[in-house]
């Protein structure tokens, strides 16, 4: 299986054998599938549906107005409009709505689209620019430093971090000259992160920011009442259709290459900074009328792709068209679903989208425009560095039986194991009692005076070997699935692994309880590991088509986790956020055993599939001649990363970034020529101790969870590996 992170890996897709050559305007190749298809009936029906849409939204409603008076209203047919109760209902309340899903979803449809084309990854959605991650912390500073209330104040203050976070992600793409796909779309994943851990600091501490930021965050077409707040936000979103048209012609070309559009008088540069600027105008103000409505861009531009293939203007018409459909449709369903409730939007979006993605992967029409592998692109890849030949530093031998041992990999291990007990001790110390740090150490290990023993040993140690255990797990998790996908920002996230388990967990949460059972974190993780492996079809060579299942599988469980999270009362809603932000709180022996003995079996097994892992770095066919099976070398090294990331999960939540962090770190220590198995684990364990210390220590009186801790310092690290100096980790 070969896995590739968005916008890192996902090839651009070159053009059939048979297609003609490009224009000389800068008009790339159309291949066969495109000339066949005029673009004309589809886009008409299209329309068509939209209008139909349109006037279903208008004539559904908790009222008792049928279609008969919204026409009457329409038409002013014997003056209805000058019915009150009419006015409101179809003036005041439902047209605008209805205006606004339209606006907002192809505002979504065209971002994506655009996105997409920019980064040369049909999986990049707008989420990807941080402007959700900007939207979500504008507005809970705005709840819970200024104290704003009013829809108009939300609305600013999304509207505001969502243009900043843009900003910053430009800057950071444009650091060192024109920003590339990849600068793009790492810088923005990193600064959303960063702004997901800030938003996550103030929502923890402040019961009133989360009970908002929980429904705000669902997305929602309830709020729009009155043209007030679409007008205000008219002038940006035409702005940003405007840029994106501008920008047609210029994407076009560089499509060809960005040598070729220079050629032809374009800046590949410019361009992409005037396509990300318009992207930027357009989620923002989607996001401040209806929320962060997540999904919608990618499945627009997704759909689009398969229909129209890869003209940037057919593709850019479609999506806007496709993400206007689908909104306006999300909405209707919303308001009839749960009557006399609604339905968050996001959710019917996911509901409708996921299953229609995996639709798309598995059908003839997606691998005839080669959406569904890698290996289909035309062009050879580029030859890997072949993994540098182990040395045989330390030989051991017994009788018939030797080890070699890598000197620098056992240095690292022991050094990262001194590290460790240190960060234990040090953790140990950290809270309210007056112990030093000597009889800290003490207790530690069971001497000195009988309370200190007890408080250290029965009270502290409980919650570390907890997080050592989960730090473990994810560590092991993340070497295992980046040597898989031979990519440093593969992690189980991408196969929906971490949302699946900490659905199950929230499922398994009783009416009255805190947290689920830590058995339900694995089940979970293998039930969406193998809905992942059915729906794609096998987890043989069509990675590409896994990845695509995997988002769809995240974005299933994502809709399951905010609905319990939105169901529940807020005080036992805001213990579950803290868990499913990654907390060890109240975590001690009784959860940690069961994940321990769980390394006890599988680190054996990891250590064992890591020679054979190795081998993998190789070709398929260089693997094989040497009496490797690849197909089962990925299946169990997969099912390993799935078990021991659910483990993770059921003990401490999603905590982020550890499973990409650990084996990056431990590769840099070990070397390259061993697979870091037993350093990704010790480094994973570390992270945590030391994360779950500083959110203890750094506010007093208040303590920052560790997932939170972990996302804050991320971001910055995942720019320092992949765009400073550990840029050529990356494969």
């Amino acid at each position: 299986m070969t896995l590739s992170q968005p916008g890192v890996h996902a090839p651009s897709v070159p053009p059939p054998p048979d297609a003609p050559s490009g224009a000389p305007d800068g008009t790339p190749p159309r291949p066969a599938a495109e000339r066949r298809w005029t673009g004309r009936p589809l886009a008409l029906g299209a329309v068509l549906l939209l209008l139909a849409l349109a006037a279903l939204s208008l004539s559904v409603g908790a009222g008792e107005i049928g279609p008969d008076r919204v026409l009457d209203y329409l038409l002013d047919r014997g003056g209805a409009r000058a019915d009150s109760r009419l006015a409101l209902v179809v003036g005041d309340l439902r047209l605008p709505r209805t205006v606004t899903a339209l606006l907002v979803g192809a505002a979504l449809g065209v971002a994506g689209a655009q996105l997409q084309t920019v980064t040369r990854n049909p999986l990049a959605e707008t989420g990807l620019l941080g402007v959700n991650a900007g939207a979500s912390l504008g507005v809970v500073l705005g709840i819970a430093v200024l104290g704003v209330q009013t829809s108009y104040g939300y609305l600013a203050f999304a509207f505001g971090g969502a243009v900043l976070a843009s900003a910053l992600v430009m800057l950071v793409a444009n650091s060192r000259g024109a920003g590339s796909p990849m600068r793009l779309v790492l810088g923005g994943s990193a600064v959303a992160a960063i702004f997901r851990g800030l938003t996550d600091v103030l929502v923890v501490n402040s019961p009133e920011a989360y009970e908002r930021y929980r429904v705000w965050v669902l997305g929602s077409l309830a709020g729009v009442e009155g043209w007030t707040t679409l007008r205000q936000l008219a002038p940006v979103l035409g702005a940003g259709f405007l840029l994106a048209a501008l920008t047609v012609r210029p994407l076009t070309a560089l499509a060809l290459g960005d040598d070729l559009a220079r050629g032809l008088g374009h800046r590949p540069g410019a361009t992409r900074a005037t396509a990300a600027f318009a992207v930027t105008l357009l989620t923002a103000s989607a996001v401040a009328l209806a929320g962060p409505v997540a999904f919608l861009g990618l499945l627009s531009g997704f759909l689009a792709r398969t229909v129209a293939g890869h003209r940037v203007g057919r593709l850019t018409l479609l999506a806007a068209l496709f993400g206007a459909a689908v909104l306006t449709a999300s909405d209707v369903l919303a308001r009839v679903v749960a009557r006399p409730f609604e339905a968050p939007v996001s959710v019917i979006v996911a509901l409708i989208g996921a299953p229609t993605l995996i639709a798309i992967v598995r059908s003839r029409r997606s691998a005839a425009l080669a959406l569904s592998d890698p290996a289909a692109d035309a062009s050879p890849p580029a030859r890997r560095s072949e993994p540098a030949a182990p040395r045989a530093d330390l030989l051991l031998r017994g009788g018939a039986w030797s080890l070699l041992l890598p000197r620098r990999a056992l240095l690292a291990s022991v050094g990262l194991a001194g590290a460790l007990l240190a960060a234990v001790v040090v953790s140990a110390h950290a809270g309210q009692s007056e112990l030093d740090l000597g009889h800290t150490f003490q207790a530690v290990f069971g001497y000195g005076d009988r309370l200190d023993v007890l408080l250290v040993q029965r009270f502290r140690l409980g919650r570390i070997v907890a997080g050592l255990a989960a730090g473990a797990a994810l560590g092991l998790a993340g070497c295992l699935t980046q040597t898989l996908a031979r990519n440093r920002l593969a992690t189980p996230e991408l196969l929906g692994v971490n949302d699946g388990a900490t659905a199950a967990v929230l499922i398994s949460v009783g009416a009255a309880g805190t947290f689920g059972a830590w058995w339900a974190g694995p089940l979970g993780a293998l039930a969406a590991a193998l809905v992942v492996a059915l729906a794609s079809g096998g987890l043989g060579a069509r990675g590409y088509r896994v990845l695509v299942v995997g988002l769809a599988m995240s974005a299933l469980a994502s809709a399951v986790i905010q609905v319990a999270m939105a169901r529940r009362s807020l005080d036992s809603a805001g213990s579950l956020y803290v868990w499913t932000s990654g907390s060890l709180n109240g975590r001690d022996y009784e959860v940690a055993t069961p994940v321990l003995i769980g390394l006890a079996v599988l680190v054996p097994l990891a250590l064992v599939a890591a020679r054979r892992l190795a081998v993998l770095r190789f070709d398929d066919s260089v693997a094989s001649s040497l009496g490797v099976d690849p197909g089962r070398v990925r299946l169990a090294c997969l099912l390993l990363s799935v078990a021991l990331a659910g483990l993770a999960v059921g003990v401490c939540g999603p905590v982020g970034f550890v499973a990409l962090a650990a084996p990056v770190i431990a590769g840099r220590l070990a070397g390259p020529a061993r697979v870091p198995i037993l350093g990704s684990a010790l480094t994973g364990a570390l992270l945590v101790v030391l994360a779950d210390t500083l959110g203890r220590v750094l506010i007093g009186g208040v303590e920052i969870p560790v997932g939170i801790v972990t996302t804050v310092l991320g971001g910055p690290f995942l720019l320092w590996v992949l765009l400073g100096r550990g840029r050529n980790s990356i494969n």
